[in-house]
């Protein structure tokens, strides 16, 4: 067995890779059609799950990629494309307690759903989000809610993707909300909004804004770490906040030399791994909110996931 192994996307090489955390070497990387981006694995870390999103940002025109790349993790091999057109641009990806598949299509605004992912080749059912350039969700743990994060409405809706005659609720947290983490008990939204440089706290039954907080420049993204604080990558100024769920306010601020794309938190040891736009992934303290280290990466190191006692490579 080998313990800690980070997958982790890299964009514009086009790739899966797996890194050896304590060492920081690159162990294998997986050719995929060009501008993967988010991710997923099942619970039983045996596929990994990529949207093949297509264009490098969600300011790039074009149409995008259709296509679910599936993984075998131990494998190391790209087994199934799973084409799901018309539903392109696809970005958001997540994975309920059920181990069901959700997609969504940035372009259509459409929320798709694979039941049984390791074997469906086409959606199941899918759910508009009522929202316009739905880039990012969260999702509870049973599937049966979803929140989106739609990047030209200036909207975050609610949507039930199993039951597509329950219309979407919209709520107005500010411009261009894309970060969020839902809390624990999934009754408060977090949300970040880029233009606005806000962060909200939306009360999930009501679907109404129950508080709101300046930021820092461009908040893009937004995590929950597991003893409740909430960390904010601020593409804008190149820092992370660490921020208190109950207030919205900045505990701690944390500089960086470059832009923070994603992060990751280890399942068990205090650290997250912050993919910075400079080719280096930063392996942050959570505990000191100190770099211990970096970890040179190639071409745009994006959403990462850790896998702790990770099996070691198979057959081909």
């Amino acid at each position: 067995m080998t313990d800690d192994v980070l997958l982790l996307v890299e964009k514009c090489s086009h790739c899966l890779s797996y890194y050896d955390i304590g060492s920081g070497e690159r162990l294998a990387s997986i050719a995929l059609p060009d501008f993967p981006h988010e991710f997923v694995i099942d619970s039983h870390q045996a596929y990994a799950y990529i949207g093949h999103y297509g264009v490098e940002t969600s300011g790039h025109p074009g149409a995008g990629g259709t296509q679910i790349l599936q993984v075998d993790i131990a494998r190391r091999k790209l087994v199934r494309c799973i084409d799901i057109a018309p539903f392109n641009r696809l970005h958001g990806m997540q994975m309920d307690t059920q181990d069901r598949l959700y997609a969504l299509s940035e372009d259509r605004a459409q929320l798709v759903v694979l039941d049984h992912p390791a074997t469906d080749t086409a959606p199941r059912r899918a759910a508009s989000t009522g929202g316009i350039k739905s880039h990012l969700f969260a999702l509870t743990r049973d599937g049966q809610t979803a929140y989106a994060m739609n990047l030209l409405s200036h909207t975050v809706t609610r949507i039930r993707p199993h039951d597509a005659t329950v219309a979407p609720v919209a709520c107005a947290p500010g411009e261009k909300p894309e970060g969020y983490a839902l809390s624990g008990d999934e009754k408060t939204l977090y949300v970040s909004c880029r233009l606005s440089n806000t962060l909200c706290a939306i009360d999930t039954a009501t679907m109404q804004v129950k508080d709101r907080a300046p930021s820092r420049d461009d908040p893009t993204r937004l995590y929950l770490y597991r003893d409740g604080r909430l960390v904010v990558t601020n593409y804008g100024e190149r820092s992370l906040s660490v921020v208190d769920p109950a207030t919205l306010r900045e505990l701690a601020h944390v500089p960086m030399e470059a832009r923070a794309i994603a992060l990751s938190f280890h399942p068990s040891r205090p650290l997250a791994f912050v993919s910075q736009d400079n080719d280096l992934l930063g392996c942050l303290n959570m505990e000191t909110l100190q770099f211990e280290r970096w970890i040179a990466t190639q071409r745009e190191p994006d959403v990462s996931r850790v896998l702790s006692r990770f099996p070691a490579r198979g057959g081909a």
